[in-house]
C-alpha cells in the first residue's frame, strides 16, 4: 500500500503545476506591430522636426542679418545632424528596453 500513489494528492499537484505553468507563460504580443510601427514614425518624426527647426532658425537669422543662403543651409545640415543624433539614442532605448524585456522573459523559464 505504501508503493501506490495517491490519485487526489498527483491531481492536485498537476493543477497547481498547471497553474504556475500557466502564469509564467509568456503573453502574446497582439500590438507588437502596431508599437514597431509607432516607434517607426517616431523616428521619422524626430528627423523631420530637426529638419524644420533648423530651417526655421536659419531663415530667420538670414532674415535678421541678411546673408539669405548661408545661415539656412549652415542650420539645415545643423538641424539634419540634430535630427540622426536623436533618432540614434531613440534607438538606443528601444533597444535596451526590448534587452531588458527579453533578459527578464528568459529568467522567468
Amino acid at each position: 500500500m505504501a508503493d501506490e500513489p495517491d490519485q487526489t494528492r498527483l491531481s492536485e499537484l498537476e493543477k497547481r503545476i498547471e497553474k504556475v505553468k500557466a502564469a509564467h507563460a509568456p503573453k502574446p504580443r497582439a500590438d507588437e506591430h502596431f508599437s514597431q510601427a509607432n516607434q517607426a514614425w517616431r523616428m521619422v518624426i524626430e528627423l523631420v522636426s530637426g529638419l524644420g527647426i533648423g530651417f526655421g532658425i536659419g531663415y530667420g537669422l538670414d532674415t535678421v542679418f541678411g546673408t539669405m543662403p548661408f545661415l539656412l543651409v549652415l542650420f539645415i545640415f545643423l538641424g539634419f545632424a540634430a535630427g540622426v543624433k536623436t533618432m540614434l539614442r531613440t534607438a538606443t532605448e528601444m533597444q535596451t528596453k526590448r534587452q531588458a524585456e527579453d533578459s527578464a522573459r528568459d529568467e522567468g523559464k
